[in-house]
């Protein structure tokens, strides 16, 4: 970076303004060019003002800065500062004490920002201002409003918003390659994901830490607020996202394990006004700290940027490429600014977006405790710190799935409310949820499900949303391809690529109608195509049954009617060998010592394609022994589908490896048992159970 040779002064030329004293509001000073070093005032010398000491003395020996003085009501260690630096206790009486500083940088507790920030600005200095601005969108708006009055010129410290890395970013977002890293294709989401560890003592540190207000006044000090912060402001600087109107919508699902009164693990989703999302999952509760990271999920690779390294590694099918990036330290550009014009990284306008974010969070309910039975606490007194058991797996489930934890159906979040509802009017002990689907993200082509599915004493035998393919929904009926349209999920095979490809064809199943009894309900569905047709109607059945005291049958009948000359494919009609998977479909939970077996083979290799009366999974589930037997369909031979190694599930494929043609008015049914039951069954009972379809 060049040396500034100049820099601005307080005054404007031919004023007899003393040193210290308040511009007018409504006036803009034409400052005087010196070739004096800059004077620096820095109010805040703890905490984060430590590194800001650090950093103004390198810049001091580089004789770019002075620094004329410094504000806080616990003076620093003796020798700290230079010797001609004035100490004072607060802001007030540095700005009368005659050092007229042409930049204060501020770096005091959250709720002192606005106070601070608006006398600053009154004052004949520029300002650089710590993140987050300020505690509200109020103060924000009345901030840039100053900031305009008195024709001054405000830097947020966010200081990841300095590195070289997102101009290639930026390039990769718009579906470009750079200079340094391969393009990722077309920009399908983006994830900003952290985990850090934080002890008892961190929240003991200060009267504010962990606090949403102190005697009435805003503090939001909250994982995506403050100390993760960087996370979510990286992630919309890279979307483009800069003032509060790039933003069509929040959501917050907000938690906490520690005793505080903010968020320490939370998932933050962001919609874009160009209909981007952006989902950020952040904790401080990690069995250990990494290293934050952004995510761009592309259609033909991704790219990770570790923002605190300024390192990106694009992950492409030709592989994996790594570059790391220069940086622009914040304070040196906010002097550029002053004195050569150069655009400020990190603008006071520009941090519009992320105090839209942190308005949602402050105007949230208060985070939801996580029961102490789902936390874990690692050593001793102060510096004990609260572990969530999983919770790395469970933030990139929730990046991945664009979900929240709610969504996600976690036993210690809240109930997702939102399209979930028992499927049938009565509980028993066996219970069965009905998910609607309707808030999944669009890539996961969002359609109506079962999750859980229990035993009847409790045991969860069905799993949604999984990190190897967040598409995999429950126990439901999908197809990956109609006419065209993907409603299964994920991307799409394809015999002239010979692969599978990241294809804009999603559609969607929508409830129309939905009738519940004791013990059997009723939807009527519709199959909306791309473009917004519909393609199919069907008419989903649920009947239950109970067996005897440890077994439950669950019938679940599908009959589809084409509205338009249809065809129905899978990944096996059009050339994948094996994975004709498509129509019934249930994903199981991980279970230990799986077994795989049919009326006439054993294992999943033997099972997977073959055509039996019956196929059963028996498994250590979590909270037992579990044997599911899965009926095949009266109506048709259909081959079964089978994974056990890579992800455990069962499916009845439809269409295994040619499509099936329906005309318009046309109609196909099939229909699939399933025996759920505690403990093992051998073989001759299963036998038994089948025999009384």
């Amino acid at each position: 970076m060049d040396t500034p040779s100049t820099k601005l002064s307080a005054a404007a030329p031919g004023s007899t303004a003393a040193p210290g004293s308040q511009a007018a509001p409504g006036s803009k000073a034409a400052p005087v060019l010196t070739t004096a070093p800059a004077r620096i005032a820095l109010v805040g010398v703890h905490g984060f003002g430590l590194h800001h000491l650090g950093n103004l003395n390198r810049l001091s020996a580089q004789g770019l800065v002075e620094l004329v003085a410094v504000a806080d009501p616990n003076p620093p260690a003796p020798g700290a500062l230079p010797e001609t630096t004035a100490v004072h206790s607060d802001l007030d009486s540095l700005l009368a004490g005659n050092h007229s500083p042409d930049v204060i940088i501020v770096a005091t507790p959250i709720q002192t920002h606005a106070p601070l920030a608006l006398s600053v600005l009154a004052s004949s200095a520029d300002l650089y201002l710590e993140k987050p601005p300020v505690a509200s969108m109020k103060d924000f708006i009345s901030l840039q409003q100053a900031a305009r009055d008195y024709g001054r010129s405000v830097q947020i410290g966010f200081q990841s918003l300095g590195s070289h890395a997102l101009a290639a970013l930026a390039c990769l977002a718009r579906g470009e390659a750079s200079p340094e890293l391969p393009a990722i294709g077309r920009l399908k989401s983006i994830s900003a994901t952290g985990r850090w560890v934080r002890d008892r003592a961190y929240y003991k540190r200060s009267r504010w830490a962990g606090k949403r207000s102190i005697d009435g006044v805003d503090v939001v000090d909250g994982v995506a607020t403050n100390p993760l912060a960087h996370a979510i402001a990286t992630a919309l600087r890279i979307a483009g996202a800069r003032e509060a109107e790039d933003l069509a919508s929040v959501d917050t699902d907000l938690y906490r394990a520690n005793e505080i009164e903010s968020d320490d693990t939370s998932v933050i989703r962001l919609r874009t006004s160009n209909g981007l999302t952006i989902t950020c999952a952040l904790t401080l509760c990690a069995t250990e700290s990494v290293e934050p990271y952004i995510t761009l999920h592309g259609s033909e690779g991704t790219a990770v940027f570790h923002y605190t390294e300024d390192r990106v590694t694009v992950t492409t099918g030709a592989g994996a490429t790594t570059h790391t990036f220069g940086r622009d330290d914040l304070t040196e550009n906010l002097l550029q600014h002053l004195s050569k014009g150069t655009p400020l990284l990190s603008p006071l306008d520009h941090s519009g977006a992320f105090m839209r974010v942190l308005e949602a969070i402050r105007t949230a309910e208060a985070p939801t405790a996580i029961p102490a039975s789902h936390i874990e606490w690692v050593g001793t007194g102060e510096q004990a710190h609260a572990v969530i058991p999983g919770i790395e797996g469970i933030l990139e489930r929730a990046a991945i799935a664009n979900a929240t934890f709610s969504e996600l159906g976690l036993p210690w979040a809240t109930r997702d409310q939102a399209g979930t509802e028992p499927l049938f009017q009565t509980a028993k002990n066996a219970v069965t949820t009905l998910r609607t689907g309707t808030a999944l993200d669009s890539g996961l082509s969002p359609r109506p499900y079962l999750h859980p599915v229990t035993t009847q004493s409790g045991i969860v035998v069905t799993d949604h949303l999984p990190l190897d393919h967040a598409w995999h929904l429950g126990a439901g009926f999908a197809l990956q391809d109609v006419n065209g349209t993907n409603f299964w999920g994920g991307r799409s095979y394809r015999r002239t690529a010979g692969r599978y490809v990241d294809l804009e064809d999603h559609g969607r199943i929508e409830v129309r109608r939905s009738v519940r009894h004791q013990d059997n309900a009723v939807l009527d569905l519709e199959w909306i195509g791309t473009d917004g047709t519909t393609l199919l109607t069907e008419k989903r059945t649920y009947e239950r049954s109970v067996v005897d005291h440890r077994t439950w049958r669950l019938d679940i009948r599908t009959e589809l009617t084409a509205v338009v000359d249809a065809t129905l494919g899978s990944p096996g009609s059009h050339g994948a060998a094996g994975s004709g998977y498509g129509g019934f479909f249930w994903r199981l939970p991980v279970n230990g010592q799986p077994r795989v077996f049919s009326s006439t083979a054993e294992g999943e290799v033997a099972v997977h394609g073959s055509v039996s009366p019956w196929l059963a999974w028996a498994g250590a589930f979590d909270g037992g022994p579990v044997t599911l037997v899965f009926g095949a369909p009266q109506e048709s031979a259909d081959p079964w589908f089978v994974r056990q190694d890579g992800y455990p599930a069962v499916g009845s494929a439809l269409a295994w490896d040619s499509p099936v043609e329906l005309k318009a008015g046309q109609t196909l049914s099939r229909t699939i048992p399933v025996w759920i039951s505690d403990g093992s069954l051998e073989t001759a009972e299963i036998q038994a159970l089948v025999a009384t379809r």
